[in-house]
């Protein structure tokens, strides 16, 4: 009989693709709140580990910073990491930080769970666990299905990787500050609780 460390160990070393259309995705979802998932543009099934707590304590002052600004200029609204949204490609993402411009909000009907709506603006911190491959890979997705800026802040290369809608990636190593452009009015991220 094989231990329970042995059986996590096989499933830790297989990966499994399962495809499912929007509708499961949604009853999946409903079904169990506590898992953190993602659905791809051709439908395949994304679990996300939780996170740990040092990204969990810095995606939380990102969030509140980016909030902070939201409330005060009342354009639009902000959403945390646990906020899906279905991008014009069909994929249904979680970016650690989304924000949208409040004229696309009042578009959308108020009982819709994963709205079809392209973000203005993204944060994606990597995590110690996450691939910086598969990261950047969402943020080139962000940029194709309309996200005017986004922010890919990797704190092990200490760098933030910049995704402008139209234009090339611009990389800034170790900044102390990132300007939110025409994108943010006047928004200015601090930092300094990344690095």
């Amino acid at each position: 009989m094989q231990s329970l460390a042995t059986k996590s160990l096989l499933v830790d070393t297989t990966r499994i693709t399962l495809r499912i259309n929007h509708k499961e995705f949604e009853q999946l979802c409903q079904d169990n709140p506590d898992l953190r998932l993602e659905l791809t543009a051709t439908g395949e099934l994304v679990t996300m580990a939780p996170a740990g707590y040092e990204s969990s304590k810095k995606n939380g002052d990102l969030y509140y910073q980016v909030a902070t600004w939201s409330r005060s200029t009342q354009l639009g609204d902000v959403f945390d990491s646990s906020g899906g949204f279905t991008l014009p490609s069909g994929a249904v993402r979680s970016p650690d930080v989304t924000w949208i411009e409040k004229s696309k909000l009042e578009n959308i009907p108020p009982d819709t769970t994963f709205p079809l709506v392209a973000p203005d603006f993204v944060i994606e911190l990597r995590s110690k666990t996450d691939s910086l491959k598969t990261l950047q890979a969402k943020m080139q997705e962000y940029r194709t299905n309309g996200v005017r800026l986004g922010w890919l802040i990797d704190p092990q290369n200490q760098w933030v990787e910049i995704y402008r809608l139209g234009q090339g990636i611009e990389i800034l190593e170790s900044p102390k500050i990132l300007s939110g452009e025409d994108v943010l009015p006047e928004f200015i991220l601090d930092l300094s609780s990344i690095w």
